[in-house]
């Protein structure tokens, strides 16, 4: 939300999954452009393409590796934010995974909101969006998925901040039982992932380069059959703010 382009490089490794306790990987990479529509509307863009790496949760190796879904996101924000800072707009899921175990072959979309507050050393926050399936492969289960971030930053000295910002998932279409009409969920009926923890960051400069770096350690109390139990998150942003108009 602030008025600076940002590019996360994140990576995120979830362990624990399946019956062999394999680990797959998920590297974002996630610009967020900001772009003054008026003088009072700013236009924000969020886009995340992962890189998937997906085992094979029931064989001790093997797995598929390629793009997954991009996710673009645009929020319409004030452009001078009272105490809170707010963003709404469409969140879209592309098809643009590169196999099946890598992406939904679904295109999907539904609203986006974003909030949050910056009381003294505090930033607390939420961002939430539910997508459904409009298109995509008929051989493909419909999409109707939500997602929520809450977010909460202690900032320390030079730079330093505490951070948890857990994504909460509920996938409507797992209907709790472990099996669907055909008789095989695939999501072994658990509706949410339901991740806690958090971890340590800082803002600095690399070089000439301003970074905002943090690392991550979440456990999935809730998650579905065969699903990750705990994951670690590194993520390096790089940091473009904008320059003052010369007067």
């Amino acid at each position: 939300m602030a008025s600076l382009i940002s590019v996360p490089l994140q990576n995120n490794s979830n362990f624990g999954i399946g019956p062999y306790n394999r680990t797959g990987n998920i590297f974002n990479i996630q610009p967020v452009i900001p772009a003054k529509l008026n003088d009072k509307v700013m236009l924000i863009t969020r886009l995340i393409q992962p890189i998937v790496w997906q085992p094979y949760a029931e064989q001790p190796t093997g797995g598929q590796y390629g793009l997954g879904d991009m996710n673009p996101t645009f929020f319409l924000s004030p452009a001078n934010a009272g105490k809170l800072i707010y963003g709404v707009g469409p969140a879209f899921i592309l098809p643009t995974a590169t196999s099946a175990q890598t992406g939904q072959g679904k295109f999907s979309l539904g609203p986006s909101v974003v909030a949050l507050v910056q009381p003294g050393h505090w930033t607390v926050g939420v961002l939430i969006n539910n997508v459904f399936s409009v298109a995509g492969s008929a051989n493909r289960p419909d999409v109707n998925q939500m997602l929520l971030q809450y977010f909460i930053n202690y900032n320390l000295k030079k730079g330093y901040y505490l951070t948890s910002g857990p994504i909460v998932t509920a996938n409507w279409n797992a209907n709790g039982t472990g099996d669907d009409a055909t008789g095989n969920d695939p999501t072994g009926g658990n509706v949410w992932t339901v991740p806690f923890g958090g971890g340590i960051g800082q803002i600095r400069r690399l070089g000439f380069q301003p970074i905002n770096w943090t690392v991550q350690f979440y456990g999935n109390a809730i998650h579905p059959q065969g699903g990750s139990s705990w994951g670690f998150k590194f993520q390096v942003s790089l940091l473009y703010p904008k320059m003052p108009k010369k007067t």
